[in-house]
């Protein structure tokens, strides 16, 4: 990777993102709590969430990652609260097909991952990139999962 192609990844606003974690603030009892690691470059995130009617009440993330893991973390982040899995799973399919097939950026509420775009380019940086949402996805599967065995 070349002087212009990190600058050009790099770039200010994923910079500020990465730098602005929303979200970081410990739940006291979640219902659900998913860590997920990229295996390729070491990032991690925890997520912690509380569900009220299949939608999320509270949510917390612990994001150990590069700056384009903290910046997508930092874009979903802030997002969370009142969503549902059937939406945070379509954007996250929309992130993954934005950064693998050249897809377009993700409806709203997941917008913001606009500024991703430039890591297309850069295959083995996806997984980091999707850590946050497949964590949400996986922790909001495992809430859905307890209610109905509960029923």
């Amino acid at each position: 990777m070349s002087d212009a192609d990190l600058i050009k990844l790099y770039s200010g606003r994923i910079l500020e993102l990465a730098a602005d974690m929303p979200a970081t603030d410990p739940l006291t009892a979640p219902d659900a709590v998913v860590r997920k690691r990229s295996p390729l470059c070491g990032s991690t995130v925890t997520v912690s969430l509380t569900c009220e009617d299949g939608r999320i009440t509270g949510y917390s993330q612990d994001v150990k990652a590069c700056a384009l893991g903290q910046a997508s973390a930092s874009v979903s982040g802030k997002e969370m609260i009142g969503l549902g899995l059937d939406e945070v799973r379509h954007g996250r399919d929309q992130l993954r097909a934005m950064l693998k097939q050249d897809g377009p950026v993700p409806d709203a509420p997941f917008a913001g991952f606009e500024v991703l775009t430039p890591a297309r380019d850069y295959g083995n940086r996806h997984a980091s990139i999707l850590l946050a949402l497949d964590a949400t996805v996986e922790a909001l599967e495992s809430v859905g999962k307890a209610l109905h065995d509960a029923t």
